[in-house]
């Protein structure tokens, strides 16, 4: 019998105080991190900014003129940053409700080191895993594309031993500062640059197991050795390599997807296939952040949950 499927539904990260969604429109979004206001593209937006036309008063386009940094994106491929003042290389930025800090650095590929949509992924699972603890239960979760550890660091400090593994040194370096950051450079956290997938075949051969898995795959990507990974291709044999690891009685299994070729629906099938059988409740749909301007909603990734 698979898991019962609840409707696609979206959820929002609302808690933030260091972090605001001030606008968006034509393309791009004005954030506050911290102290900095950072403008950057994004291709959903496909609307256009509010109170930028004749109809509305025509006032939006001066809020857009406050801002520290501008990400131009080059016709080209990439792009390059434009500052109005020297800012520092990196700034520190808090999730309260969790009492998590990570440091935000402004990347020549337009991220700043943090998503913070996945706040409300944190929020789910570190109640569960603090409800196994308070339960007398011990919890090792693995988070495989850990990228810079916000998922890790939420997880620890929730009372869980982590297994953070990324393709990538340097992303490894920046999850290390932001746990110690957070006041979990003690805490039982194993960092690892290594290929996802062939990282937990070796994980079923050493008969490590997990309580919990959290991912968030890329659509394409490379192994630390060169490997290619095609999400399309790859993600139902990672996911299956993945259910050989999982403990007798698991807690949770999440995926993270910023791909559209994705659906949540696609997503819960995929998770329905995968505990078929194993019963537990299976909830699918996307992650957004409110607009502080008009009160709309942005569309940030998808998610995919199952839970005992």
């Amino acid at each position: 019998m698979s898991a019962p499927v609840q409707r696609p539904a979206l959820i929002v990260a609302d808690r933030w105080r260091d972090y605001q969604l001030l606008d968006c429109g034509d393309g791009m979004k004005q954030e506050r991190w911290g102290q900095y206001t950072l403008v950057r593209p994004d291709p959903q937006i496909i609307w256009p900014r509010s109170g930028s036309t004749a109809l509305d008063g025509g006032g939006g386009a001066s809020r857009w003129q406050s801002w520290d940094g501008y990400y131009h994106r080059s016709e080209a491929g990439g792009g390059k940053w434009e500052f109005r003042q020297k800012l520092p290389d990196s700034w520190k930025i808090e999730y309260q409700p969790l009492n998590l800090t990570f440091r935000i650095h402004p990347t020549s590929f337009k991220h700043t080191g943090l998503f913070p949509e996945q706040a409300v992924n944190w929020d789910w699972f570190s109640a569960r895993i603090k409800a196994a603890r308070q339960a007398g239960r011990e919890v090792s979760v693995l988070n495989l594309f850990g990228y810079t550890g916000a998922a890790t660091c939420a997880a620890a400090a929730a009372g869980a031993s982590v297994c953070h593994v990324d393709a990538a040194e340097g992303m490894v370096k920046w999850c290390r500062e932001n746990a110690a950051l957070s006041g979990l450079a003690d805490a039982p956290i194993r960092y690892l640059t290594d290929d996802c997938l062939k990282f937990v075949r070796r994980e079923q051969k050493r008969g490590r197991k997990y309580d919990a898995i959290i991912m968030d795959p890329p659509t394409y990507g490379r192994g630390s050795t060169g490997e290619m990974w095609k999400l399309e291709d790859h993600l139902w044999e990672l996911l299956q390599e993945c259910r050989a690891v999982l403990s007798e009685q698991p807690l949770f299994f999440l995926i993270n997807a910023y791909t559209a070729r994705l659906s949540p629906t696609v997503v819960a099938n995929l998770l329905a296939g995968l505990f078929e059988g194993r019963g537990g409740t299976i909830t699918a749909g996307e992650v957004g952040l409110p607009v502080q301007r008009d009160g709309k909603v942005l569309p940030c990734g998808i998610y995919g949950r199952w839970e005992a």
